[in-house]
């Protein structure tokens, strides 16, 4: 790959004794950081990911860091994302992040964006950088960087973590992969229905395993920009800290054959394939109102999973995880009368309510906004996660 990055012509006395670590290093050395000195790197998302990549990258000397979020600091961030402290709650977390930087290394440019990356911004707002870190936490976003990587000519270190589990790799744009050049769409070629795909916020993630994999970025970018190693192109390294196990699958491009054009929308992925034998099905909510005031045989079925149940449920809610309803061939563990489902905010609860109606169930709904509408219509007494 050609070089990713000129370059300056000399470091600073400062700068020589901040990073004399890194110029002892075969690979790296001097050349290697006045090539970090340099690069601009924009990060995406300033949570669970960005967190360990921001601080390392700034460890490193990256000369320029952008960071992109337009969310706020919330008291569940805390668990894992590390760059916010306390004092930050409620405060956006681009600012957050900036002050963590520029507290660990005030020799390293900031540029902060509380904007949500969309088609209509996104090559604007990466344009001009060197690379690119996707630590996003939604499919929406991870193709829209993509996309623009690709469009712009940048490589893209790329991760997606989940529970105990990690999937991490590098996208190169074929002006710097040429054969060996993949993407977001070599990997999954078409976006998957969110029903399908929990967030961390549904369904947990282990905040250690996070620095793990926020830190292997970080370490990717190093990489790229110094030139030195091997990256993960090619290859995907999976990582389950339950095991503390690791493997790699190979990746290659697609032929231009392999995916019909009209396939490259992301709403396409959220329909049944060809072939499938479950039609995607409306289901009506029902408001949490309605829900406490009740009706004659009305089940409720809370389908989170138990660590969930634990942080409160609705009055006289069956709790069944989301897993074991899916697992159900037959209507006997119902009795007669409609059954409402929800879970956090509604995806599993409608996973739950589509089996249900192609199992033959006649009356099957879905709470309105899950329990944390329930909690905004209902009962504020109990904590929101």
């Amino acid at each position: 790959m050609a070089d990713l990055v000129e370059p300056v012509d000399a470091l600073t006395p400062d700068q020589l004794s901040r990073y004399s670590r890194h110029l002892l290093l075969p690979g790296i050395g001097l050349e290697g950081q006045k090539r970090l000195v340099n690069a601009r790197v924009a990060v995406v998302g300033a949570g669970g990911l960005g967190s360990p990549a921001l601080l390392y990258l700034a460890a490193a000397g990256v000369g320029h860091l952008t960071v992109i979020d337009d969310d706020d600091v919330d008291l569940t961030n805390l668990q894992r994302q590390v760059i916010h402290r306390v004092e930050d709650l409620g405060s956006p977390k681009v600012d957050s992040a900036l002050r963590a930087v520029r507290d660990l290394n005030p020799m390293v440019s900031l540029t902060g964006v509380r904007e949500h990356l969309g088609e209509d911004n996104a090559r604007d707002i990466l344009a001009g950088h060197h690379l690119v870190l996707d630590g996003s936490d939604n499919f929406d976003t991870r193709y829209v960087v993509n996309d623009a990587a690709v469009a712009l000519g940048i490589p893209l270190v790329w991760a997606a973590v989940l529970r105990f589990d990690a999937q991490i790799t590098t996208f190169l744009p074929p002006a710097l992969g040429g054969d060996a050049a993949v993407q977001l769409r070599d990997l999954f070629p078409v976006p998957p229905r969110p029903e399908d795909v929990p967030s961390c916020a549904e369904a947990g993630v282990l905040g250690a395993m996070v620095g793990q994999v926020g830190s292997i970025m970080a370490a990717e970018a190093v990489k790229l920009i110094t030139g030195t190693g091997e990256p993960l192109v090619g290859r995907v390294l999976l990582l389950d800290a339950l095991t503390q196990r690791t493997r790699e699958i190979p990746l290659r491009a697609r032929d231009a054959g392999d995916l019909d054009p009209s396939d490259r929308s992301p709403a396409r992925g959220w329909m049944p394939e060809a072939g499938e034998s479950r039609d995607v099905v409306a289901i009506p909510e029902m408001s949490p109102e309605d829900v406490r005031d009740g009706q004659d045989g009305l089940q409720v079925i809370d389908v989170r999973e138990p660590g969930e149940h634990a942080l409160g449920t609705v009055p006289g809610a069956r709790t069944v995880p989301v897993g074991e309803v899916l697992s159900w061939d037959d209507l006997s563990a119902l009795g007669d009368g409609p059954v409402v489902f929800y879970c956090k905010v509604g995806p599993r609860a409608g996973r739950a309510a589509r089996h249900l109606v192609h199992l033959g169930h006649p009356d099957v709904r879905v709470m309105t906004g899950g329990i944390l509408g329930w909690i905004d219509h209902v009962d504020p007494t109990l904590p929101r996660y």
